[in-house]
């Protein structure tokens, strides 16, 4: 089941239902850079146990959730957002921005000036060597998608949001939202 649509900046890239590798179990990929140089994302759907606050002392008591980004260089701190008029950022989808003014964004949560559905913060990144990830569709790993809004990218519904997606393809895929998470247990 090849995916039809290519890989770019602003495509979602959806794990295959089974895919072992624990960093991308039931994953949803946003792709930020994609070139014949390789690619780079961050999974939205893999939420840590930690907080802004236990990572930057200075940003008080803000209950920001910290996401698991992937698994390349898991010491960085990441930020996508929807307020480009606040905090400027590089354009990945419609509404949808990468990184930004930092120290205006930090003004901004210690002010109470911005919500959690407006940024999400990300530990480390995914990231692909060149034909890489054009290799890993090849074999069925991923499905390229551009059905999405900037709910989706913000979303607080982790547990369901692979199933989302899945289902906003269409009736070709919608089959495949209801596979078992194990399928030894089907």
């Amino acid at each position: 089941m090849l995916s039809p649509l290519k890989p770019s900046i602003g495509k979602l890239l959806i794990s295959e239902p089974f895919l072992n590798d624990p960093n991308f179990r039931r994953s949803v990929v946003l792709l930020t850079e994609c070139s014949e140089f390789g690619a780079m994302g961050f999974v939205l759907n893999q939420p840590s146990s930690l907080l802004l606050k236990d990572l930057i002392a200075d940003l008080g008591e803000t209950d920001f959730k910290i996401f698991i980004g992937g698994p390349v260089e898991i010491d960085t701190i990441h930020f996508l957002h929807n307020c480009f008029d606040k905090l400027g950022g590089e354009q990945i989808a419609e509404n949808v921005y990468w990184g930004g003014d930092f120290e205006s964004l930090k003004l901004l949560i210690n002010n109470n000036s911005i919500q959690a559905d407006e940024v999400k913060f990300f530990l480390g990144y995914s990231g692909w060597e060149a034909e890489q990830l054009k290799d890993e569709i090849e074999i069925n790993t991923w499905i390229v998608s551009d059905q999405f809004g900037k709910e989706i990218v913000f979303s607080n519904n982790e547990e369901e949001l692979w199933r989302e997606v899945i289902i906003n393809l269409g009736p070709k895929y919608a089959h495949i939202s209801n596979f078992p998470r194990d399928p030894s247990l089907n």
